[in-house]
Parts: structure tokens; sequence; C-alpha cells
């Protein structure tokens, strides 16, 4: 589907043009009234803005037209408003789209969202609208609003995979996502923006984007390398100097300390010259000085950093480190509570904070803070910090109570401190900016303020000639803001009104007043790391509407937006290659895009795919689905697990069987016995066995932490997660067997060495002890045998053979199995997998490609524990993953029960002992753990239903719109179906048949384009066995119209592209040939043939 956003453009100012005109009349029809002051566009400008929408954001033609498209922009914007003003907003939702389009255009951020509120809430098919979705995309990519921004973005594509700004979408997705930590998902959208060769700006995205890994000086080389680009844009040449800069200060690997900061400071100085509002520059600026001891440079940088980027929680932690070397501890006290405010969760504050109260002879208070700092996902030293509280804890119970009520307090208590009066603007400035709130600031913390500014003042200038260009600057601008400061105060004492004043905190003299020492400095945590997106302070309140598919208080917190007024610059190709290869030396990545306003986001909505969804264009993009309602009791989230006992072979053959472990209202089955039962000789798949067929076969394996079954924890112990992490490595059958016996006997000795030992009862336990014990850990490794493919008939031939005893659902080639009719191997789904365990062996939380059902039987001789979710929440378990920053589809997890229970969501849990058989319903979400030693046997079957089959495909669109690769190929499979089965459901013969439609008139499309262009194509019959065909770069389904590079072709290799690849890196197709796989004529004949079968024939 192509964008509409052009033609919606026409109609709106052809409207607008036609209300103008209407309105003229009817003023000329009125000359008693008096002429509105109203703007009009004549018929030339309203033509010009019709062809301007949100593609063109950025675009080099929109800089190219300067002041004068800005200023039809400008005025078209007021003659929107205007109109739609007198309208009352009873207009059409098309002027709301473009007046968005046009503020977007002229930057006016807020504007610009509360447009597109308007018109999402107005236009129900509002996803038809690409330029909506890009412009809407931009809007959230602006605030930070990463999450939203994602998923405009990915509508977009799924709607129009060859939208004209697609290469933009996917450098923002792919910058996004490495923000996310999600690598995989961000180096596939930086491919794809590589590929293609339209034009594309990269300023705003890289403005202030930190890449540090640990090939440190590949990482140098690219920068000085991007440095020496001629034409580099000022923004990309103040980013690239600021984290050239800022590696130099923080890597040890880049040279001794004195070279490596003088060097720092240099690029850092540079990267001020190129973007002089940069607050994160003059933070790094700062931590530098403050690391050679430059103390008056050093809170120079740290107010310049306020001043630039608003109130940071790094920034006053750094200024609280160096108060705290001045021997300035009430100054670096209000520092640190100034950080903490704005930021609960900063590690390193609360951590300097506790070492501030324990140099002052203060550990409760110090304690409290450390406790506070382990709470942070950030906090890297928890051991440490726990050890710490343990000794302080054991120090404060052995005080006389009476001898510490006699002492003063140095300082006052973290409660104390966290109410003293600090200026309003340290914690909600923007907060206080967005909603126009006049704050009374403490009238000792206002006037102390003002006064260290003037003496700062008065210092700067007394030293004028012997200034350098950056204390100029900032000395001009402190003669600037006190001006204003007084004409301000002196408007105030007029009226009558006091109104808060704007410096951000406790004033920064030029060097700290000396004071006599109070206490003892002990080693500091040296300041914040650099910060990281969405500090978690408190916002401010300001309700923004009602914005398109956000859930409330889910935008970043500590939003400014620094300097995004100016316009976009441009780089060439090859500088772009040079920013991806900096780009992937990173793996620990910062994104500091701001924002001006909090904003208040709504629901997702419902799910709106369709029974029938497949290569939809008259459905909305697939959505996640909401939880099934009502909420279940608390008492039916542990459901009994449903499992069938078999005694014989008839049992196991019994249809109901079948139905009953098929029915969506369970979501797994546990079938006992069945092995004894179908006389299955497990002996086979014994690990005795394995090593004596195939002691080579390759086996990969996954290092893991051996943990409770119900819990994951991080490496240390300290926190649990839902991050399920693991290495991979690689081994054979017979070296796995030998870890597998190695371990067995490991266990038999530690139980023998712990027989006799006597454990602490809880009555002998410290508190000390007792807080100890509530962390884990250390856990020792295990390692898991995992994905073995044992699909070779000539290697497995008595494996294979055995398994065709079970009854026919089960099997792995069946007439009824959707998957034995995809014509070629899918390893691991319609073939045979094996799973080498020892206790602790996880696979983490998943759902089966595509929705497909799975068959596990468990060979021994040891159990295994399962967790199963039902398919109907598999919406909710994506959120948590979500918001756990893991990636539902691809990443590793394993899911915190306490989480699930409180969401109102049902856990199955149960154990599979040997020759049981677990039967895993369509789309279940499950994740399961060995406890003794054992393998297992693993393969997918898909029933012959309408369930199964809706579920697959949705799972098919889902997965194109999260850029994820189908396993099942669903368009080959349902052309192999309607060829081989005869389908006597309805609603799966209609489902069934709407997808051939779709892909036949895709293949016409396709057809008659390239007919058009004078493309021929190419006749290349499919081979018998020839696996489907995906996407080299976008991975999705190719089916019947194949483009093969001519590179390619010319070698027999056919490395197969989809049309909208192909066309990105060439727009007429130069360059790549045409294969066509299948006849038009035999297509339709399939289709025509494909027909409803009654049920009693």
């Amino acid at each position: 589907m192509k964008s509409c956003g052009v033609s919606l453009s026409v109609a709106a100012a052809r409207r607008l043009s036609a209300a103008a005109d209407e309105e003229k009349k009817m003023a000329a029809g009125k000359a008693s009234e008096p002429e509105e002051d109203a703007p009009r566009l004549s018929a030339q400008e309203s033509d010009a803005l019709a062809r301007v929408d949100s593609s063109l954001f950025g675009d080099q033609r929109l800089q190219e037209d300067g002041a004068s498209m800005k200023a039809l922009l400008v005025k078209a914007v007021r003659c929107y408003e205007a109109l739609i003003l007198k309208a009352e907003g009873k207009v059409d939702p098309e002027f709301f789209c473009q007046l968005g389009h046009f503020n977007l255009l002229l930057e006016e951020y807020p504007k610009a969202l509360s447009a597109y509120q308007r018109y999402y809430s107005l236009q129900s098919d509002y996803w038809k609208n690409a330029a909506f979705l890009y412009g809407l995309g931009m809007v959230y990519f602006h605030y930070s609003a990463f999450q939203w921004a994602i998923k405009a973005f990915q509508e977009v594509l799924y709607i129009d995979p060859g939208f004209s700004r697609a290469k933009e979408i996917h450098l923002r997705l792919g910058l996004m996502f490495k923000v996310n930590t999600d690598y995989e998902s961000s180096l596939k959208h930086f491919q794809l923006a590589l590929i293609d060769s339209s034009h594309c700006t990269l300023s705003k995205v890289l403005s202030g984007f930190v890449a540090s890994q640990k090939r440190y000086r590949a990482a140098k080389e690219a920068y000085e390398s991007l440095l020496q680009t001629e034409d580099l844009p000022a923004q990309v040449k103040a980013a690239t100097f600021q984290q050239l800069g800022w590696m130099h200060h923080t890597v040890e690997q880049l040279g001794d300390k004195a070279n490596k900061d003088s060097y720092a400071i240099q690029c850092l100085q540079k990267s001020l010259e190129a973007d002089p509002n940069s607050g994160q520059s003059w933070y790094f600026l700062g931590r530098c000085y403050s690391s050679i001891g430059k103390v008056q440079d050093a809170f120079i940088s740290y107010r310049q950093s306020i001043d630039k980027s608003e109130a940071s929680a790094d920034t006053w932690c750094s200024i609280g480190v160096l108060y705290q070397q001045q021997n300035q501890p009430m100054d670096a006290l209000q520092a640190y509570i100034c950080a903490v405010q704005l930021d609960h969760s900063h590690a390193a504050a609360w951590m300097d904070l506790g070492t501030l109260y324990e140099s002052c002879n203060q550990p409760q208070d110090a304690i409290k803070c450390y406790i506070n700092a382990t709470r942070s996902k950030a906090c890297s030293n928890t051991p440490a910090l726990a050890a710490r509280i343990k000794y302080l804890q054991a120090q404060f119970c052995n005080l006389q109570h009476n001898s510490l009520q006699s002492k003063s307090k140095m300082l006052p208590s973290i409660e104390e401190a966290w109410s003293l009066p600090i200026p309003a603007e340290l914690t909600s400035r923007q907060g206080v900016q967005s909603t126009g709130q006049q704050v009374r600031p403490d009238r000792h913390t206002r006037g102390h303020s003002l006064s260290c500014s003037a003496q700062l003042l008065e210092q700067l200038r007394a030293n004028r000639t012997s200034l350098k260009p950056l204390q100029l600057q900032m000395l001009e601008q402190l003669e600037a803001q006190l001006s204003d400061m007084h004409q301000q105060q002196m408007r105030q004492n007029s009226s009558g009104q006091i109104r808060a004043s704007l410096p951000n905190g406790p004033s920064l003299p030029a060097h700290p007043v000396p004071r006599a020492p109070s206490c003892s400095a002990p080693p500091l945590a040296n300041g914040p790391l650099p910060p990281s997106v969405g500090n978690n302070h408190t916002p401010g309140t300001r309700a923004n509407g009602d914005v398109p598919y956000l859930h409330p208080n889910t935008l970043p917190h500590n939003c400014t937006s620094p300097g995004d007024t100016r316009k976009s610059q441009h780089l060439t190709s090859a500088q772009l290659r040079l920013v991806f290869k900096i780009l992937f030396y990173s793996a620990e990545i910062t994104f500091f895009f701001m924002c001006n306003v909090t904003l208040i986001y709504r629901n997702l909505g419902k799910n709106g795919l369709s029974s029938s969804s497949i290569l939809l264009n008259k459905c909305p993009p697939p959505r996640l689905p909401p939880p099934p309602s009502p909420p279940l009791a608390k008492d039916k989230l542990n459901p009994p697990t449903p499992s069938i006992y078999l005694e014989n072979k008839r049992d196991a053959f019994f249809p109901p069987l079948h139905q009953f472990c098929t029915n969506p209202s369970n979501p797994v089955t546990v079938i006992r016995g069945l092995a004894g039962a179908l006389k299955l000789d497990l002996g086979l798949f014994s690990t005795k066995t394995l090593v004596e067929a195939n002691p080579e076969h390759l086996v990969e394996v996954r290092t893991q932490l051996c943990q409770p079954a119900d819990e994951n924890w991080d490496a240390s112990g300290q926190r649990k997660q839902w991050r399920c992490e693991s290495s991979r490595s690689y081994t054979t059958i017979a070296k796995y067997a030998q870890y597998q016996a190695a371990s067995f006997q490991e266990s038999l000795r530690e139980e023998n060495e712990k027989k006799g030992q006597k454990e602490l009862s809880d009555s002998e336990m410290t508190s000390s002890e007792t807080v100890s014990r509530r962390h884990k850990g250390p856990f020792k490794q295990v390692k898991f045998g995992t994905n073995i493919d044992v699909s070779d008939e000539k290697k497995w031939k008595l494996q294979l053979q055995e398994l065709s005893k079970l009854p026919a659902f089960a099997r792995v080639v069946s007439a009824g199995n959707l998957l034995s009719h995809v014509g070629h191997s899918i390893l691991g789904m319609n073939t045979v997998q094996l799973f080498m365990k020892v206790p602790g062996s996880r696979t983490p939380g998943h759902q089966e490609h595509n929705n497909f059902c799975a068959v596990n039987i468990n060979i021994g001789p040891g159990d295994c524990e399962w967790f199963a979710v039902p398919e109907p929440y598999w919406g909710v378990m994506s959120e948590f993953c979500e918001k756990n920053n893991i990636n539902f589809l691809k990443g590793s997890w394993w899911p915190n029960l306490e989480d699930l229970y409180e969401a109102s969501v049902p856990v199955y849990r149960f154990i599979q002992r040997p020759g049981d058989l677990v039967w895993l319903n369509t789309g279940t979400v499950h994740w399961g753990q060995a406890i003794g030693w054992c393998n297992n046997i693993w393969w997918n079957v898909g029933p012959l239903t309408a369930y199964q089959y809706k579920l697959a495909v949705e799972r098919y669109e889902w997965n194109k719109l999260q850029s994820v690769k189908s396993m099942v190929p669903m368009v080959h499979l349902s052309w192999n179906m309607a060829r081989n089965i005869k389908v006597s459901d309805h609603k799966l013969f209609e489902m069934i048949k709407f997808c051939l439609l779709r892909t036949l008139k895709q293949c016409q499309t396709v057809k008659e384009a390239l007919v058009a262009a004078g493309k021929e194509t190419i006749w290349h019959r499919r081979s018998r066995d020839e696996p489907a065909h995906y996407c080299s770069i976008c991975e999705v389904e190719v089916f019947n119209l194949l483009f093969v590079t001519s590179e390619s072709y010319s070698r027999k290799s056919c490395v197969v592209q989809c049309q909208d690849c192909a066309r990105k890196a060439s727009s007429d197709l130069d360059g790549f040939v045409v294969l066509q796989q299948y006849r038009m004529e035999d297509l339709m004949q399939v289709y025509d043939q494909f027909s409803l079968v009654s049920r009693f024939i």
C-alpha cells in the first residue's frame, strides 16, 4: 500500500481554498459587519502546500526553499488555525493531519503533537495514512519516547514497505534498538538503511549520541577518519569530538593519564566550538577538569551544563563530589540531594551521599543511602556495598544509645535533607516552564544564589584580560542573566509579586569557599557514569491530552530539548558508512535526546487483526491483544495441569485424546505413561546409545547459571531479573556425554560431603545475617546441550522409526500435520531435535515459531519442571519483556512469577517424568528447567484446524511488523495446502482462499509494474524440495517473483531480494533480474480448483 499523505494534502488544500472562497462570498454579502483580519492562501500557495507532508522533514528540497517555504508554512498554520477556530473544531480530520505536518516541518513539536492527536481521535482509519504515522513517529522520537516512536515507525513500514523516507526510519530504529540493547534488531535496521540508495539526514539522529566498545583503538580511528571528511556538518562534528574526548577520558588503554586528559579536553573544547549549547559536552568537560584538579574550571563547566541542558542528576552528583573534595559537606549534601531527587535510582549519587554521611560519623544515614544504591539497577558493586552495610549495621548496634544522642549531627539526616528548601527548578523546571506555574522559592536560597552569582561575576570581571574563551562566554552570560534578574525583580516589586528565579540550584562560585575542616573525606565513587536514557525522577504532572497508542506516565523522564531548532544537515554515503563503522564498535550506547514537555499517554487499543489477516491493506496493523477480562481471582492463578494417564495402546489412539489436546481451552496437556503404553524404546535416545551411534555429532552448548526453577537472579545473585543470560559454544555428543557423567559424579560427592553437616537454624542467625540471606548466589555454571539435529535418516534411522509408533496427531510427519505440507525441512520444527541436560539446564520463555503446537518427550532418567501461560496472555508477557528491555520474540527471558501473579496471569506448573509426553497447544507461552540428568526430544506439529491456521497467520503478520523472520513460510504453505488438502472446515477454507487471492493480486500487480517499466521476467521453474524464499535483506517471504542481482544470477547463486529492497538499492532495478517460478495461469487454476468439501463425503 502506498502512502496517501500527498493525496490527503491535496484534498485538504483544496477544501481550505474552497472554504476561503466561501468565506469571501459571505464577507462580501455582509458589508455591515467588520471584516476579520484572517490570513488567506492564494491558489498558487494552496497548490504548493498540496505537495507538503511529513515526508519532507529534513529533506534537502525543504532546505533549498529556505525562508520562503518557512514563511509559507507559518502562513498556512495561521490560516488553518483560524479556520478551525471559526468552525469550532468541526472540520475535516485531514485539516488536523496537515496542520501537524506543517508544525513538524517548522519544528513546533508540541503543536504538531496536538494536531496529530486530534487527527488520530477523529480519523478511524488513521493507520492508512503513512505520512501521519511517520510524522507522529518523528515527534515521539524528538521527545525521546522511543517505545512509541518504534511502534509508529514499524507501522509505517508495515503498511507501506516502499515508503519514501524508509531510510530515515531504519536509521532511527537502528539507533533506538541499540539504546535498548537489542543489538540484533539494531544491526538489521542499520543494514536496511545502508542498502537504501535514497538521500537521508543524520545530524538530528546523531546529536548527543555516545558510543564506546571494547575495540577502542578501532573506534578512535573511525572517529578521526570521520573528522577528516570534507564538509562535515557542524552537529556531526560536535557529536564526534564529544565522543572522542569522552572516550579518551574514560578508557585506560588509550595512553597515559596526562596525555589522555589533555587530548580529551582539546576534543571537548572543539566540540563546544561546533555546538556551544551542548550541555553534555559541558558536563564531560567538567569531569575532565575535575580529574586533573582544575576545580574552578570544573565548576564553570558544570554550571554551563545545567544552563544548557536543564538540571541533570549526573551533573549535580559531580558537583557534590567537588564540594566534598573541598571539605564543604553541607554544599555537597545539597548537591547530592538534588541528584537523587532528579533521579531516585542514581546509584553513584546514593553511594557518594552514603560516603559523605559515613565520613561525618552518621552511620544510620549512610546505611539508608547505601541500601538505596543497591536497589538501583545501575549499581555495579552491590556485593561490596552489602558488605559495607553489614559492617555499619554491626558498628551501629555496638554504639551506646545514650552516646549517640549526646553527639550533635554535623549534617541533617537524610529525611531532613530531603525536605530542605531547594529551588523548585532543580526538580521540575521543565514542568514549571510547560505549565506556567508560579513557584515561590525560599528567600534564603534565592538570595544565596544571587549573591554567589554576583561574586563569580566580580571575579571574572577582574580577570577579563586573562580569561579563556569559554570563561569569557560565561562572563557575558552572567552579565546578561543578572541584568535580566534585576529587571525582573524591579517589575515584581512594583507589582507585589515574587516569581521563581532561574538559577538551577545551589549557585556555583568560581571556587568553593574555604571552610574549617569538619569531615575527613574518604575515597568517593568518583561521580556518576555517563547518563542513560530515561532517568527515574518524578516528572511534571501536566497532562497533554489524548496521545495515540501510549500508556500513562511512560515518556522517558528528565527530558529537555537543547538546540533542536537547527536545520538538518546531510551526510554523503561515505560519511554514513564511517558513522556506522563507529556505531558497531560500541557495546554500551547512551542516547541524550531530550524533550521540553512531560506527556501522558493512553492505551494501545484492541487487537485489530482479523481472522483472515495476511498481506492485508484493509485491516490495521496487528496490535498486542489486551489481557482477558475480567481478571482471574487469585485462587485461580495456579490451575491444575490437564493430565491423561494411558494404560495401553488403545488409549493412545483413542480419538478423544486428539480432540482434548487440540482444544484451545487446554493450553498444555501431559500424557502420562505414553512410552509404556506404546512400548517405545526410549533407550534409543539415551546418552549411551547416542554416543555409540554418532559420537562426533555437533551439539550447541549454552552455559547458564544453576538457579532455583521459580527464580531468576543476575550473576551476582543480588537482584531478580527477567533477562536469562547464557553464552553459546559448540561441542560433540561424546564430549557432552563426558560432561554429563562428570556432573553426576560431582553431585554424588557433594551429597556425601553434606551429610553430617549441621545448618544454622533461623534462631541462630543475627539480624545482619538475615539481611544477607535475602540475596542468592554465587551460582555455579551448568552447560546445556541444545538444538541437536536428529533429522538425518541415515544417521538416526532407528530413532526416527521408533517415533512412528506415536498416534498420528503427534507424529513428526502425517497428513493432518500442516508442517508436513511445507515441502521442505524446517530444522527443529518438522524435524526432530534432541536436548541433553544436567540439573539446572533451562529452556527460556518463548512461544513456538508461528504459534505452532509442540511435542516433547522426556527420555529420562531425571525429571523436568515446566511452566506454561495460556496464549491469550501473550500480550501481557510481551509487555513485561518490553518493560525489562528484552525482545519478546528473539530475546532470552525467564519470567518473574511474582510479576505474573500481580498481573493476574495464570501459570500452569508441573513435573514431566521419564516417558511423559508434553503437548503444548497453539501459541502457549512456556519455559522449563531440568531437575535431574535427562535427555528430551522435541518437534512441532500443526493441527489442521482454523484456530491453528489463524494464530499462525497472526504471528506471521506480527513478525513482519517487528521485522522478524517467520520460520514457517505461510504463503508458500497456503498454496501447498490448496494443492494437497481437501478442506471441510468453512473458516479454515475462507482464510486459505483469502490468502491465495491476496497473493494472486500482489503477483499480478508486480508483473504489471515490471511490464510498464520494460523489465522482463525470466522463467525459473521451482525444483523439487526447493525451500521457500526469503529476502536476504529484510527477511520477508518472497513468493513467485524473485528479485536477484545480476551478479549473483551469473554465478548461479541467486541471492533473493524482495521488490521493496531491490528498488531501494536501485529505483529502476538496474543490476537486477526478476525470476518467475509459477505461471499466473497455473496459480489461477489452483485457486479455482480449491473448494470447500462436505464433511460427509
